[in-house]
């Protein structure tokens, strides 16, 4: 095993500050064309929530002034709204020669409803700036747009459909952002299914509709109430929270059930889905550029209204998250001396302290900050980081084995990545695991005056030789706590174990104890699918009967091959303290904790087929599809069409 020392997380680890990040870190600007005016009226759209008159447009005298409020950085800019073609053509020449004629802009996008798209829009894009990214709001299929409707209450969905047809017509392509409510609920799998029917469609963004604390309508400017606004009064006479709304759990459930839908069916050859790319792109140690997966979050994200007022992400509450206005004056010391100053984004912050100890911390990234900041204020922070939790373990067993998408709905094996965890050949340690006649060179097994064996001799984090049964030094080189496990794993349940450890408690305040575990190579895809189940159904027998300062931990994760640089999926077993339990209470009770673990596994076994004890909710998208070659394909972490550094803006959606 390659040891490396691991570093502790820091907050600007997850959260960067503008002046604390390189240059080379892009900054995203969203330009609210035309402020909340839009030409349609959704039930659950926020920006009309806000105190920000429509009317105005922003100009193009404003945005020449972006390269000097940030000078030498990346500018990714998206063109909001509102409806940011309610702008009119005219205007919108002026924006796209400006936009075109600045070297930092490096990406420029628009997000439309996509009503009065048309082939003269079209034109306009291609002379003026062919390379703008085109995202359309659209719920899914007629029944999951249901609140996308116009003022005179009727649905949208037949001009969007439209639209994306002409954009097929004409080779464009487009990004979807669907606002995930109790519409698409349940039907991750059909949802998906007909958004990539669009030949236009090559990437989609699900977005969650966290709106429960909604309890009244859209503040109207006239005294008429419009047939829409009807709607949305109805839809929130429940007087349990607005029907368009639903909870963390529930998104988490449909977001997984989309993930698994999306590698069953393929779709990942064509679709860039999100969240599930920022999920994988994290999950196998890269970067992302979506600021709820990294550190580039809300000091990186800028909105701009006509009037003026320049504050930071537009889901932030407003007015709170206004940090200036703009003008020829204002300088990019201005801007960072107001994010230090903002107690909107001080909160913010704050809210994420609790993520630098998170065994989540290094794939979430901390999330979105202004969901957090909502659901703290709403006393229902823990339901966010919990979702976010599930979506991670579910993507996570995907990843692993996505020819078994059933493993996505098992809530007892949970994502925790080892570092380090490296092995030095991997697939020439499995041959020689199977084969008993295969040379096996002398090791170097030295224990320590706590019980550590390894190559040193030495307490805490060392190298190990990689052993097997058939090695004449295997029982010398496991420690005596783990071996009644060790023999049940490699012995009844025939597996490979590549680590494994007694737990040490050290008498020196500096030195960190260490916990009992072992942990299992499958050989296979098959194989990792069987033991994950049976690890479940041991967990579930043994979990109730455990002393109460030792509580039991299975887990996924990758293993490093040091030879080619891949990773294989693992699945690691630990007995844990309980929470609040000391270390002399549970190294106390270690022994016969292990005892009962060991009779749990004995009572167990790997069997193809078999199932774990957490069902497959009805609609999940992991069963509808017969095995085929794409579900034994792992996914790749494609590229991200209308993604840019920083935040992007075809995430843009209701959060």
């Amino acid at each position: 095993m390659n040891v490396t020392a691991d570093r502790r997380l820091q907050i600007s680890d997850l959260y960067r500050a503008l002046d604390a990040s390189p240059e080379t870190d892009a900054v995203s600007v969203i330009v609210k064309v035309r402020g909340e005016t839009c030409d349609i009226d959704c039930l659950h759209c926020y920006e009309k929530r806000k105190e920000s008159p429509g009317g105005a447009r922003i100009t193009a005298d404003q945005l020449r002034l972006l390269p000097s409020l940030f000078p030498g950085r990346p500018i990714a800019v998206g063109l909001h709204g509102g409806e940011p073609l309610t702008a009119g053509k005219e205007h919108m020449v002026g924006l796209l020669r400006e936009l075109a004629g600045m070297p930092q802009v490096v990406r420029v996008s628009m997000q439309t409803n996509g009503v009065n798209l048309d082939d003269e829009w079209l034109d306009l894009f291609d002379e003026l700036y062919p390379e703008l990214g085109i995202g359309i709001s659209l719920d899914g299929d007629a029944e999951g747009n249901r609140w996308r409707v116009g003022y005179d209450g009727q649905p949208t969905y037949p001009a969007v459909v439209t639209a994306l047809h002409l954009l097929a017509g004409r080779g464009r392509q487009a990004g979807i952002i669907t606002t995930v409510t109790p519409a698409v609920l349940g039907r991750p799998a059909e949802v998906l299914d007909h958004l990539a029917g669009f030949t236009a469609v090559r990437s989609v963004s699900f977005v969650p509709c966290f709106d429960t604390t909604i309890t009244r309508p859209t503040a109207s400017s006239t005294k008429r109430v419009t047939p829409s606004r009807r709607l949305q009064i109805q839809a929130l006479s429940a007087g349990n929270g607005p029907a368009w709304s639903i909870t963390p759990s529930e998104y988490a459930e449909f977001v997984i059930g989309a993930t698994a839908h999306w590698i069953r069916a393929g779709h990942f050859r064509k679709i860039n889905l999100s969240p599930a790319v920022p999920t994988i792109r994290r999950l196998r140690g890269l970067d992302t550029s979506f600021c709820h997966f990294s550190a580039t979050k809300c000091d990186h994200v800028f909105t701009l209204y006509p009037s003026g007022r320049m504050g930071s992400c537009d889901e932030l509450p407003w007015p709170q998250a206004q940090l200036t206005v703009l003008d020829e004056n204002t300088t990019n010391a201005q801007i960072t001396a107001a994010q230090k100053g903002s107690n909107l984004l001080g909160q913010g912050k704050t809210l994420m302290n609790k993520c630098v100890t998170c065994d989540y911390r290094s794939t979430c990234g901390g999330g979105c900050i202004a969901t957090r900041w909502r659901m703290n204020r709403d006393s229902d922070h823990d339901a966010y980081c919990a979702y976010r939790m599930r979506i991670v373990d579910g993507t996570a067993a995907l990843l692993a084995d996505p020819g078994h998408p059933e493993g996505a709905w098992c809530r007892t094996l949970r994502w925790r990545p080892r570092s380090p965890n490296s092995m030095r050949d991997i697939r020439a340690f499995l041959a020689a695991w199977d084969d008993p006649d295969a040379p096996r060179r002398r090791a170097e097994v030295h224990t320590s005056a706590h019980g550590n064996i390894n190559t040193q001799g030495l307490p805490g984090l060392q190298t190990a030789d990689d052993l097997d049964p058939a090695h004449p030094q295997w029982a010398d080189a496991i420690e005596p706590g783990i071996k009644p496990l060790i023999d049940v794993v490699t012995g009844r349940w025939g597996l490979v174990t590549y680590d494994s450890c007694e737990g040490h408690q050290y008498d020196s305040p500096t030195a960190k104890n260490t916990r009992r575990k072992f942990g299992i190579l499958p050989r296979d895809p098959d194989e990792y699918a069987a033991t994950a189940s049976a690890l479940c159904r041991t967990a579930d027998k043994v979990t109730p009967r455990l002393p109460g300062p030792v509580r039991l931990l299975t887990a996924r994760s990758n293993l490093t091959c040091e030879t080619t640089g891949l990773t294989a999926p693992v699945l690691d077993t630990y007995l844990v303290p309980a929470p609040g339990a000391s270390w002399p209470s549970y190294f106390a009770a270690l022994d016969a904790a292990t005892g009962l673990l060991r009779g749990a596994l004995e009572s167990e076994a790997p069997a193809p087929g078999a199932s774990c004890r957490c069902p497959v909710p009805p609609g999940s998208g992991t069963t509808e599809l017969p095995e085929t070659e794409n579900a034994r394909s792992v996914p790749g972490p494609p590229g991200a069409p209308h993604q840019a550094s920083g935040r992007s803006p075809s995430q843009k959606g209701k959060q």
